[in-house]
C-alpha cells in the first residue's frame, strides 16, 4: 500500500479516536478540547511506537513510550495490542502491561492496571508465552481495578472499581469489588462542643 493510499485510512482513524471520546465523555464539548486529552496522546503515540515494536525498533519504541507516560501518565507497553474506538477516561496510572490484547470499543477508567502477577511466577512460564491479560470486545473496567495475568476477560463484560480479576470471565460477566462497611463511630477523644465555646470566649 502507497503513502497516498495509507493517508485517508490515517485520518479516518484518528477521526475515530476523536469521535470516540466525543461520543463517551459527556465532558468533551469539541473535537479541539479532545486533543488536549491525555488519552489521545498516550493512544496516537503508542500507534507509533506499536508499528516500530513490531518493526524491530525496539529502543526507539520504548523511547516512545516512556515519553507518551511523562505527558499523558498513561503507560501502554509498545507490545500491546489494541483494537479499534478504545477509550481511557481521564487516564492517570493506567498501565497496559506487553502481551495484553485489547478488542474494539473497550473503556478504562483511570488507575486500572493489565498487568502480570509477578517476575516470580512469569520467569517459570515458557519464553514467549503470555504473561498478560486478553479483554474482549466492549468491556468497561472501572476505576483503579487491577486484572492479572494471562486471563481473558470475555466480551460485553463490566469490572467494577477496585475489583482485582485473577482468573478467566466469560462474556457478559459483572464483577464488582466489596462494598464499604459502615462502623460504629470513632471516639476520637474530642473536645465537647461547650468546652470548644469556653475556650473561644
Amino acid at each position: 500500500m502507497t503513502t497516498c493510499e495509507k493517508a485517508p485510512r490515517l485520518r479516518a482513524l484518528l477521526a475515530e479516536d476523536i469521535a470516540t471520546v466525543l461520543a463517551k465523555d459527556p465532558a468533551a464539548s469539541s473535537r479541539a478540547e479532545v486533543l488536549l486529552y491525555p488519552h489521545i496522546h498516550a493512544l496516537w503515540t503508542y500507534r507509533v511506537a506499536h508499528r516500530l515494536w513490531r518493526g524491530g525498533h525496539r529502543f526507539t519504541a520504548r523511547a516512545l513510550s516512556l515519553l507518551a507516560r511523562a505527558v499523558s501518565g498513561i503507560e501502554i507497553h509498545p507490545g500491546a495490542r489494541i483494537g479499534r474506538r478504545f477509550f481511557v477516561d481521564h487516564g492517570t496510572a493506567v498501565v497496559i502491561g506487553e502481551t495484553v490484547r485489547i478488542g474494539d470499543d473497550v473503556m478504562l477508567y483511570h488507575q486500572v492496571t493489565l498487568g502480570s502477577v509477578g517476575w516470580w511466577k512469569d520467569l517459570r512460564r515458557p519464553a514467549g508465552s503470555r504473561r498478560h491479560p486478553v479483554v474482549g470486545d466492549r468491556v468497561i473496567i472501572g476505576t483503579g481495578a487491577s486484572v492479572l495475568g494471562p486471563v481473558t476477560v470475555g466480551s460485553d463484560s463490566r469490572v467494577g472499581a477496585h475489583a482485582i480479576v485473577l482468573d478467566d470471565l466469560p462474556p457478559h460477566s459483572r464483577v464488582v469489588a466489596p462494598t464499604c462497611e459502615v462502623l460504629p463511630a470513632l471516639d476520637t477523644g474530642a473536645v465537647p462542643e461547650p468546652a470548644l465555646n469556653q475556650l473561644a470566649s
